[in-house]
């Protein structure tokens, strides 16, 4: 009877002495008027914010980073972020050349359908070890990203043309993620000569062998993009005088069957003209310089 009651009495003291450790923590840890780690002030935004918000972001949901964040980039590579001053030139001309080529083209919803969500701008040079330099990267059709974008001359056409050379190559990757071509069909017209070591041939000897350029005997999804790349970076008429300068008969025409597959593909995945693409973005880049 005893060892019962003691054993009551000590759940008593013991239910009283959380009661109070409790009240005393609610007293002693209120959070009112404490300061908060965190920054929850509005930040303010440039005048390059503000053209990125109203350009990007709200027509077409894509964001655009360029200022320095390291989980953004490989940082095995010597990388950095471009000089805030040439970052409007590029994404005036990214945006005029490829999304208005698109949407006059496609309409004005196209790109905002299909389209990566993030742009990322760099600043300098991707070196790889193989002694070439890679001029952008799509992944996994989310994000597209710009090196080089200190370098770009508005004034130059090459220069231009070099540039968005990276989006017209890596937005096929999106257009063929979304709609995939006949890859079995598309690597079918010059099957032997794919090679992971496409950077030991020059582009004059690859156009021989049936490729447009070296970087296109990477693999059959290269190819392809490689092709739209070429298409929309020149003229038709320039377009027409790189084919013909090719010596190789064979070569010609397996060039231009992988050109009318291109053709059969936006026609029958978009109802578009890969022709009318190559048109406006010619117009387009003209109005540019």
């Amino acid at each position: 009877m005893k060892r019962s009651m003691k054993i009551k009495l000590e759940k008593i003291l013991f239910l009283f002495a959380m009661s109070m450790f409790l009240y005393s923590c609610g007293e002693d840890d209120s959070l009112e008027g404490a300061e908060s780690y965190l920054d929850t002030s509005t930040p303010e935004l440039t005048e390059l914010d503000i053209y990125i918000r109203d350009t990007f972001v709200a027509p077409y949901n894509i964001e655009v980073l360029y200022k320095w964040k390291e989980n953004e980039v490989d940082l095995n590579r010597y990388l950095y972020p471009p000089e805030v001053d040439k970052v409007r030139p590029a994404l005036e001309v990214v945006k005029h050349i490829w999304i208005d080529t698109y949407d006059d083209v496609g309409g004005e919803d196209f790109v905002k359908k299909i389209a990566p969500r993030q742009l990322l701008l760099s600043g300098g040079i991707n070196l790889n070890q193989s002694a070439t330099i890679t001029l952008g990267l799509a992944e996994g059709g989310k994000k597209i990203t710009f090196f080089q974008t200190d370098f770009l001359d508005t004034t130059d056409e090459e220069s231009i043309i070099e540039f968005m050379s990276t989006i017209q190559h890596e937005y096929t990757h999106i257009l063929n993620q979304t709609k995939p071509f006949d890859e079995e069909a598309y690597g079918a017209i010059t099957p032997s000569n794919y090679t992971g070591q496409w950077f030991n041939n020059s582009i004059e000897d690859s156009r021989e062998l049936g490729y447009i350029t070296a970087y296109a005997r990477a693999a059959v999804v290269e190819d392809f993009a490689e092709m739209v790349k070429t298409m929309l970076i020149n003229s038709n008429q320039e377009w027409n005088a790189i084919i013909d300068s090719i010596d190789s008969e064979q070569a010609r025409q397996d060039i231009r069957r992988k050109e009318a597959m291109v053709e059969e593909y936006f026609q029958s995945a978009f109802g578009i003209s890969i022709y009318d693409l190559q048109d406006e973005a010619y117009e387009h880049t003209q109005d540019v310089l």
